[in-house]
């Protein structure tokens, strides 16, 4: 048993994959895979505006164009 095949033995064994059928494996994979691409593109989202919110909140100075309410 090569490097691989034990990695993927010890997922299905962790998870309990085993014991399911294949199609059921499969769709748990799916899901699986689409649960680590939402968290991926929040993070990246996430991390791309942190920039503008820092440059927002800590600039030098106000702009004299804006306008506070009273």
């Amino acid at each position: 048993m090569n490097w691989i095949q034990r990695k993927i033995y010890l997922y299905n064994v962790t998870f309990g994959l085993f014991m399911l059928d294949w199609w059921e494996r499969c769709l748990f994979n799916t899901l699986m895979l689409v649960l680590i691409w939402f968290i991926v593109r929040y993070i990246t989202d996430f991390c791309s505006r942190i920039p503008s919110q820092f440059s927002a909140y800590h600039s030098p100075s106000p702009s004299p164009d804006i306008k506070f309410p009273k």
